[in-house]
């Protein structure tokens, strides 16, 4: 096992480019224009800016989303003094963290000097190129004196994440555990195993917090460091115990209330942890092998409250739920250190955020259905899409009222947008739809009100204002699961479409379809056994008023979907066909594709049909609808097949609709790159625009554009939308996420209003 995962790392970090990280421009550099400006003689204005103010280098250069991870490779992870260079595949692993936990971008600096005030001196020097940084893996003591020099002499942030971070994170499950247990930190005795940078750092942090020092027994290898000791150093003597009883750790340890090891692994034994007091914390930090094994330690006593630095159990003290958000909000408000008051600020944030409900992005991570506050949960976990918005938020609010911020935040709620939209946890076209779905909350109907997935985004829409909910299917079975789930159903009504109370309900409706589709050769028998189905039941609901928007998809197959919507909801008069889009939000713009979901093999005039609709719904979305029809040829170069029935969907749509920006057929690549197509097509009439919207020539190539798309690239993708029904019916498909259901939830409650609106203009 053990080559195996060496040979599986070697290969990680070598394959493709080496390494893990790389620069990528951030700016268009495609002309000679563009290098222009971003080098000679352009470049010149800016650093002239520059020179005039200093300050406006977080303006016009990347300083001010920069950090320096500096190391000298004396103290790496747990294999001690490697080496600067040795060290390098750490601090590009940093790096990464940064990146994908905060967008922070970052160098990684290797510096082989040992010498504190050689180092220090080299860390000066470079300093301006920076934001912050990052002191990383140097050896205790002399990374207190170089932490404490750099943050005296530089004006930039500066913080040795191996001492503050483990003591955040573990303050944080520090201050949760002991709710849980019922404790009050003034009044815990605490054995600290280890006395390096990280566990002092950790201490001092609980002390700032309410823990007294007299209650407080450190042990380094030496055994109990107590004031009769001549060989402690200055952070050691600051918590030198006056007790002299006790010599060992075993000894140490009887009736205390909190063990905290940053030190080796096995150290302490079942019993030591059964000497402690009641509801003992016990964590554990050594890695990768702690100093009591999760599995010794919970069968020792059934009241431990348990937390390690492995991912592998629960309460994992990681640094990176602290390090990358705690740098963001400094950043963020362009301060000149990180004090104690961000430190405590980031503090109480991961405390708080460990007690609210579960997103079921991390559930769904950590294949659970309900983490919720307890013993096997007090400490939020890395996956956690809130520690962006929660830590930064409160570090920089800190940072600006203990008057280290430069750089004043006055609008957090832009700025709590701008941090979800920056790690892509938000679009601007999502946030738009839910602040518009919040305007006029609609009812919409959830057909499979039984499924997990669907039950939650029925509570979250609700949570999140945007509809009444009302879930189809058997009551206590939906209750039932909600209680698993951990979720509650107050204010959401469920309609057991098959029950009794419902007959009259399934009468009326069966009435109304039968005569509604009477020359079909409907019959009210018929009708009213459809009507134990959700699809046919919750369609007439919308169909009749009862209801405003329906949403369904994940147990049904879309082409019993498609029929019963025909059936009980129609296709709008001005049209034949209805269809679907999907809308991909990605960096580089949002883009529109249709038909995704209906129409297998379309004809000339389903083509037009959807590319009529597409247009109205782009618009919808408050776009300027740019259309490119798709073929695997350009303008008419293949006369036969597909491209033939898209060119003549083209001539009729620009022949009927002179005003409307659309044209093909082309290629995806003419499509989508304007200079190279203007270059070679010069006639077309999207001539200097961007193309928006993307028709397919049929569903094969549309879906799986769209799912590969889906699986290639962190895009967000929003459908499939349905446009041209006269109800707002919309879909989904059995592999949606929550989010994604309650983004058609607040596409459908926007389509139901306009609905409305059109329906009392008329």
């Amino acid at each position: 096992m053990a080559k195996t995962i060496k040979e599986e790392a070697l290969l990680y970090h070598s394959q493709g480019k080496p390494g893990k990280i790389e620069v990528v421009p951030t700016k268009p550099y495609s002309t000679q224009k563009d290098l222009s400006l971003a080098y000679s003689p352009g470049v010149a204005e800016p650093c002239l800016e520059i020179e005039k103010d200093p300050q406006t280098a977080y303006k016009y250069t990347a300083k001010g989303n920069l950090v320096a991870v500096i190391s000298n490779g004396t103290a790496v992870l747990g294999l001690g003094d490697i080496g600067a260079l040795s060290g390098k595949p750490v601090m590009e692993g940093k790096g990464l963290l940064f990146k994908i936990y905060a967008g922070i971008d970052v160098f990684d600096i290797e510096l082989d000097e040992k010498d504190p005030e050689k180092f220090i001196q080299a860390v000066k020097a470079i300093a301006p190129t920076f934001g912050g940084i990052n002191l990383e893996d140097i050896k205790a003591p002399e990374c207190f004196e170089i932490e404490r020099r750099l943050k005296e002499e530089l004006d930039i942030p500066v913080m040795h994440d191996d001492q503050h971070g483990t003591a955040i994170i573990s303050s944080a499950g520090l201050l949760n555990a002991l709710e849980v247990a019922g404790k009050k930190i003034e009044n815990v005795k605490i054995v600290v195993n280890g006395a390096g940078a990280s566990a002092v750092s950790c201490t001092k942090l609980y002390v700032s917090l309410g823990a007294r020092l007299e209650n407080i027994v450190m042990v380094d290898s030496k055994g109990v460091i107590n004031k009769t000791r001549t060989d402690l150093n200055e952070q050691k003597r600051y918590f030198a115990t006056d007790r002299t009883d006790i010599k060992t750790l075993e000894e140490a340890i009887k009736g205390a209330d909190v063990f905290l090891g940053l030190s080796k692994g096995n150290v302490v034994s079942k019993d030591m942890i059964r000497s402690m007091a009641t509801s003992p914390i016990v964590f554990a930090l050594a890695n990768p092998t702690p100093e009591i094994s999760y599995e010794d330690a919970m069968s020792s006593r059934p009241d431990v409250l348990m937390a390690t630095g492995r991912s592998d159990y629960p309460n994992q003290i990681n640094n990176v739920i602290g390090f990358p958000y705690i740098f963001r909000g400094a950043l963020d408000t362009n301060a000149t250190a990180i004090n104690e008051e961000m430190k405590k600020a980031a503090v109480y944030a991961i405390a708080g955020l460990a007690k609210q409900p579960v997103p079921d992005v991390v559930n769904a991570a950590y294949k659970v259905n309900n983490l919720t506050f307890g013993p096997e949960y007090f400490i939020p976990k890395p996956v956690d899409p809130r520690l962006i918005t929660e830590v930064s938020m409160a570090v920089a609010k800190a940072a600006i009222e203990s008057g280290v911020a430069r750089k004043t935040i006055e609008d957090w709620d832009a700025y709590q947008v701008r941090l979800r939209e920056l790690m892509g946890y938000e679009s601007k076209l999502t946030r738009q739809l839910y602040d518009t779905a919040r305007t006029a909350p609609q009812r919409v109907v959830f057909a499979e009100g039984g499924h997990p997935n669907m039950l939650k985004a029925a509570v979250e829409a609700k949570a999140e204002g945007i509809c009444h909910p009302v879930l189809l299917g058997n009551d206590e079975r939906i209750e039932k699961l909600a209680k698993e789930l951990d979720l509650s159903l107050d204010g959401i009504e469920i309609v057991n479409l098959r029950h009794d109370r419902e007959a009259a309900r399934r009468e009326r409706y069966a009435h109304i379809l039968a005569e509604k589709r009477a020359r079909e050769g409907a019959t009210y028998e018929e009708a009213n056994d459809k009507m134990f189905e959700r699809n046919y039941f919750g369609m007439m609901m919308v169909e009749t008023g009862d209801a405003d928007a329906f949403i369904t998809g994940l147990y049904t197959k879309y082409s019993n979907t498609i029929k019963v919507a025909k059936e009980v909801i129609g296709i709008r008069p001005e049209y034949k066909h209805f269809a679907t889009m999907h809308i991909l939000n990605s960096k580089k713009g949002t883009y529109f594709l249709a038909d995704t979901l209906i129409n297998r093999h379309p004809n000339e005039e389903t083509l037009t049909d959807v590319a009529r609709l597409a247009e109205q719904t782009v618009r919808f979305f408050n776009h300027k609808p740019v259309i490119a029809m798709l073929s695997y040829s350009n303008f008419g170069a293949d006369q036969s097949g597909s491209p033939a029935k898209v060119h003549k969907a083209v001539e009729y749509m620009q022949k009927n609709y002179p005003d409307m920006a659309i044209d093909g057929e082309m290629q995806v690549n003419f499509a989508m790159n304007r200079e190279l197509r203007d270059t070679k097509y010069p006639f077309t009439r999207l001539l200097g625009k961007d193309v928006n919207t993307l028709i397919f020539p049929n569903l094969s190539s549309a879906n799986s554009g769209y799912k590969f798309i889906q699986a290639m690239t962190d895009s967000e993708l929003i459908g499939p939308i349905q446009m041209g029904l006269n109800k707002p019916i919309h879909f989904t498909d059995n592999e949606s996420s929550v989010r994604e259901i309650v983004n058609i939830t607040a596409v459908a409650v926007i389509d139901a209003i306009v609905a409305n609106k059109l329906k009392i203009e008329n």
